[in-house]
C-alpha cells in the first residue's frame, strides 16, 4: 500500500473507544507422525483487526460513520485508528516518558531513527515499527537527557521517523515516548445500518483491518 492511498485522518475517537480488538498472527503448524509439532510463523508482524460497531450509540454516531465511510470510499483509503488498549509507548494508564522505548544507538553520523515499540523482555522480544505517531506527544532523550522537539529534533508524522538536527554521538542511547495510531482501512465496502427508533440505532459491525504503510 502506498501513502497516496492513505488519509492522515483519525477514525472518530468516541466510537473507536467501544471497539472490539483482535490481534492476529499467522502460524503454520505441522503435526509429525511422532506427535511432535513443527511451527513456523508466516508473518513477521501481527495484523490487528477491530470491530467498531459496538461504539455506535446514537443516530449522530451513525451519521459520523457514514460521513467518514463515504469520504474514504469504503475500503479504498486507509486512515488512523486509536487502539484504546495499545496507543502509547507505555501501558495505557501510565504517563509517557522520554525513556519508555529504546529506538537506537548513536554513531555520530546517522540523524534519522525510526520509532518502535518492544513487546516482551525475556525470551524473544518483538519489535513493532511505529509509523503513525501523534507528533505533538513525542518525547525524545539521548543518554537520558530529554531534548526539545523543534529545536533538537523533528517528527515525521506520516512515517514515524525522528530526524535529529545534530547526529547523536557514538554509543549514545536514543529513547522515546509517544502516543500513536494504527493505520487501518475498512475491511468491507458495505455498512449495514439498523434504526431501532428515531433517537437511536446501531451498525452491527464496522470491521477494520490494519494495513502496511
Amino acid at each position: 500500500m502506498v501513502q497516496t492511498s492513505f488519509h492522515e485522518v483519525r477514525f472518530p475517537k468516541r466510537i473507536a473507544f467501544g471497539a472490539a480488538i483482535i490481534p492476529e498472527r499467522r502460524t503454520e503448524i505441522v503435526t509429525l507422525g511422532s506427535g511432535f509439532e513443527e511451527r513456523n510463523s508466516r508473518w513477521a508482524h501481527a495484523r490487528r483487526q477491530y470491530d467498531a460497531g459496538q461504539g455506535v450509540r446514537t443516530v449522530n454516531d451513525i451519521h459520523a460513520i457514514i460521513d467518514f465511510f463515504e469520504e474514504r470510499r469504503g475500503a479504498l483509503y486507509g486512515f488512523r485508528f486509536s487502539d484504546r488498549v495499545d496507543f502509547k509507548s507505555c501501558a495505557p494508564l501510565n504517563v509517557i516518558s522520554a525513556n519508555d522505548q529504546k529506538i537506537g544507538e548513536g554513531d555520530g553520523i546517522t540523524k534519522s531513527y525510526q520509532l518502535k515499540k518492544i513487546y516482551g523482555h525475556m525470551h524473544q522480544p518483538y519489535e513493532r515499527i511505529i509509523s503513525k505517531p501523534v507528533s505533538e506527544t513525542v518525547l525524545i532523550a539521548v543518554n537520558g537527557l530529554e531534548l526539545h522537539q523543534g529545536d533538537d529534533f523533528s517528527v515525521e508524522a506520516k512515517t514515524g521517523e525522528i530526524i535529529f538536527l545534530k547526529a547523536p554521538l557514538q554509543g549514545e542511547t536514543i529513547t522515546a515516548g509517544y502516543e500513536f495510531d494504527v493505520p487501518v482501512r475498512f475491511a468491507t465496502d458495505r455498512l449495514e445500518i439498523n434504526l431501532s427508533n428515531f433517537d437511536a440505532g446501531d451498525i452491527p459491525s464496522i470491521p477494520l483491518i490494519e494495513v502496511r504503510v
